[in-house]
């Protein structure tokens, strides 16, 4: 019997992690955060595997000097020992200085598969599905 409460959390406490990940440059620390086949849809043609989810994200904050990542409005469903999970996204990009415009805004929702693991809850699959302003 599984603590569903406990698990709930553990799967938002994961996505928040994503974000101390990209915010802090560590991508390193995605290997806690996704099963080493995951698949994800985070712009491009899509990435299959860690190394083209580290660097598709690496990739993608390049250009920027600084960055901010929130999440909120998480929505858990689990079945066992795999999960789907949806929640908002909202990012504050900062340009160079003398770059127009100088923030760039995206939100978004995240919206992931997951497996419980030995180690704990790992994201199988994660999209990013933006919302245009």
């Amino acid at each position: 019997m599984h603590d569903h409460d406990g698990d709930r959390q553990a799967i938002i406490d994961l996505t928040i992690a994503y974000c101390r990940v990209l915010d802090t440059g560590d991508f390193s620390g995605l290997r806690n955060l996704f099963t080493p086949d995951a698949t994800a849809e985070l712009g491009g043609s899509g990435q299959t595997g860690f190394d083209e989810i580290r660097e598709r994200l690496a990739t993608a904050l390049q250009p920027f000097v600084r960055w901010e990542h929130a999440v909120d409005d998480h929505d858990v469903s689990i079945d066992g020992d795999v999960a789907i999970a949806r929640c908002a996204v909202h990012a504050v990009h900062v340009r160079p200085e003398g770059e127009s415009p100088r923030n760039y805004i995206a939100d978004g929702t995240y919206e992931d598969r997951l497996t419980r693991t030995a180690n704990g809850w790992r994201i199988t699959h994660r999209s990013l599905v933006k919302h245009e302003s």
